[in-house]
């Protein structure tokens, strides 16, 4: 049975590549919220970045993501939105995810960059329903 009032901080982004600066944010977000963990979810098809030139496949983007947390033992990789097709919106994944863990927290963690176009993704009012937002 799942542990109920569980906190967990999401860590989305293409990841393509992960680096030092997403690792100590989720570092910090961890520390500073008591979260018990930190899922980092590597975004399936985000719309706002549909041409990336070289861009990294998504087995690539995951396996990099995996070596990247695999000594922290509170980060977690979270495949959530690999998907082969469609468009994957931040609002349906945390829908989803509290559907499927009842009881768990959820702390969507983005940076100032993110926050300063947040108005512009799809249905923000669900994503701050669906998580508290912390932002760096």
């Amino acid at each position: 049975m799942e542990k109920t009032n569980r906190k967990i901080g999401i860590m989305g982004g293409t990841f393509d590549p992960i680096h030092i600066g997403h690792l100590i944010l989720g570092e910090a977000a961890y520390e500073q919220f008591g979260l018990d963990e930190v899922w980092f979810l590597p975004a399936g098809n985000p719309p706002h970045k549909r041409n990336r030139a070289g861009r990294a496949k998504d087995a690539q983007r995951v396996e990099m993501v995996r070596r990247a947390i695999a000594s922290n033992p509170h980060f977690v990789l979270c495949t959530k939105e690999m998907k082969d097709e469609g468009y994957t919106y931040s609002y349906r994944t945390l829908e989803a995810m509290r559907k499927e863990h009842p009881g768990t927290e959820f702390y969507f963690i983005i940076g100032a960059d993110s926050l300063f176009y947040f108005d512009e993704w799809k249905n923000p009012e669900r994503i701050c329903a669906a998580a508290k937002i912390l932002v760096a």
